[in-house]
């Protein structure tokens, strides 16, 4: 058995070991095992090799393959945060469980597992034990960021990175039937060994949410408090503070399972603590996955009927019956009352930040604090039947493509009635986010027929990927490519007109037209500001002439209005 023991193990249970050790123990399964296949994904910045481990009895290490066999397929990714790689090591020990002692390998009865032993690679090699200053082990441990600086868990819905193009290269062709991501969280001290997130809102199906609800997650609380682990939500607090309240409202699809309920899939988002051992947050990490894996063993054909109605749902939902997409959600301030297990804590002021500080004892309460977890629709739209993106913006079809999104191009010239955007109040955050400028804009919507030429594309929403299609395209959803700075030439002014010039030419044009005359003068009777600045009273004029850009400010990709 010393063989099968991992570094985890043999090292009293405070270190993880490194890439290549971690795959060579993954290794040992593939070589004595023929359930067992590891193949390769993709490239790391760094050049390092993205590896998945494919557990089947069947031997079904293929999408196709597995589909044959009609069990459900489950994903486990691990390491997107290095410094919070305790899943690796779980995955080690549930696999010894499951392969070497076989006390658990009837979860392979009705179950694939895809195993990603390490999705940031590069950040988990940038190893030290001064890389999580507020976690208590392991002895060292990896970089949250991957080696281009930036967060893989922020990109799932707009795929900057290599790491995430190949994880949704894995994702789209086999589409597992649920995800598990393991990481560890930070922030206030309490008693919860592991908390979860998991999306129950407006933004995934509503058959999956009653299946969470009534069935998964009663089952998992459960088990895993058998296990003597103490489990609750995930605690994000609404002020930093927990007398203010948790959040659980929506995710955004940037993240692992805000994406996974945008292609209609659950997610479940482990977060053990990292003020808590390392042995006790591998271990509860363990428990949770043990024990998903027991429940969707179980009830195999129920999740993958759900998922494949969900699949169909939003189609019927959005295209058919016309109902409105909800695409940004919100806390509608309405709160239901949680019984918080954490530690009594104290405030006390410090001469080094020239404020209070808190701090927890070691005493354990319960109190009574408020849960904020129902969401309303800040904007709704109606799905369009396509839209249009001219063949100029290869770096949008790129993204639409990493998702597996169907799309046609038109053959020749073609004349659309179609709806688009104008921005208006167009403001940027004052520092990058992700290597981004990330704009904020109120939009309008306007019809017009456009020519578009042969080459553009065509993005039907009548297909599975709807939401994700709805997300990226719309320019209000939080993770739109417009809100993600893909759009940012197009709220730049390119021509300009002098003074010298325009002041005439606006001479001319209020003599020309009464209308706009009035419209100037009226405007400046109730607008101080308008009426003290020149500049804006020369723009008033250059943007009602024809040399104004009609392509200032507007989207332009459009929606489709009709077949």
């Amino acid at each position: 058995m010393n063989y099968w023991l991992t570094h985890f193990e043999k090292s009293g249970m405070t270190e993880s070991p490194d890439y290549n050790s971690t795959i060579k123990y993954f290794e040992k399964f593939e070589k004595n095992f023929p359930y067992v296949k590891i193949k390769d994904i993709g490239l790391t910045p760094q050049g390092r090799k993205l590896k998945v481990v494919i557990v089947s009895k069947d031997k079904a290490f293929t999408p196709q393959q597995a589909k044959k066999t009609k069990k459900a397929v489950v994903l486990i990714q691990n390491g997107i945060h290095p410094g919070e790689i305790e899943g690796k090591d779980a995955c080690m020990l549930l696999l010894r469980e499951i392969l070497v002692t076989k006390e658990k390998s009837n979860l392979l009865n009705n179950l694939i597992l895809l195993i990603i032993p390490v999705l940031n690679i590069d950040g988990h090699e940038r190893i030290s034990p001064f890389n999580r200053p507020n976690q208590n082990g392991p002895k060292k441990m990896g970089w949250r960021t991957n080696a281009l600086n930036l967060n893989l868990n922020r990109d799932y819905l707009k795929v900057d990175t290599p790491e995430i193009q190949s994880f949704l290269k894995l994702f789209n062709e086999w589409l597992p039937d649920f995800m598990i991501d393991n990481h560890t969280t930070n922030g206030a001290d309490y008693q919860y060994h592991v908390t979860y997130g998991i999306e129950t809102h407006q933004n995934i199906d509503r058959g999956l949410v009653q299946w969470i609800k009534n069935k998964y997650l009663p089952y998992l609380h459960k088990k895993v408090e058998a296990d003597g682990f103490i489990i609750g939500p995930y605690m994000e607090f609404k002020d930093g503070t927990v007398e203010s309240g948790i959040l659980d409202l929506p995710s955004p699809p940037r993240l692992s399972h805000g994406y996974c309920a945008a292609q209609n899939r659950v997610c479940l988002l482990v977060e053990t603590h990292s003020l808590k051992p390392f042995a006790n947050r591998v271990f509860s990490t363990k428990s949770m996955m043990q024990h998903t894996l027991e429940f969707l063993n179980e009830n195999f054909k129920e999740i993958m009927i759900i998922n494949n109605q969900a699949d169909k749902n939003h189609i019927k939902n959005y295209l058919v019956e016309k109902k409105k997409f909800p695409l940004v959600l919100v806390s509608n301030g309405k709160f239901e009352k949680f019984l918080f297990k954490g530690f009594e804590w104290y405030d006390e002021y410090s001469e080094i930040t020239g404020s209070t500080v808190r701090k927890y004892t070691d005493k354990p309460i319960e109190i009574e604090i408020p849960i904020f977890n129902q969401a309303k629709s800040a904007k709704k739209i109606f799905v369009p039947e396509a839209y249009l993106i001219p063949q100029e913006f290869e770096n949008i079809i790129r993204v639409l493509k990493h998702h597996h999104i169907n799309l046609t191009r038109i053959q020749s010239d073609k004349i659309f009635k179609v709806e688009r955007y104008r921005f208006n109040n167009v403001n940027f955050a004052p520092r990058p986010y992700e290597g981004r400028q990330l704009p904020s804009f109120d939009t309008v919507c306007f019809e017009e027929k456009v020519l578009c030429r042969k080459g553009t594309y065509v993005v039907p929403t009548n297909q599975r990927a709807l939401r994700v299609i709805v997300n990226l395209l719309e320019p209000d959803a939080p993770d739109s490519f417009v809100h993600w700075g893909f759009f940012n030439a197009f709220f730049e002014r390119k021509e300009y007109a002098e003074a010298y010039i325009m002041e005439p030419y606006a001479k001319v044009m209020i003599e020309n037209d009464q209308s706009l005359k009035n419209e100037f003068y009226k405007r400046l009777e109730a607008d101080e500001k308008f009426r003290n600045n020149p500049l804006d009273r020369l723009d008033f004029f250059y943007r009602k002439s024809l040399f104004f850009d009609k392509g200032e400010n507007v989207y332009p990709i459009m929606r489709l209005i009709g077949k």
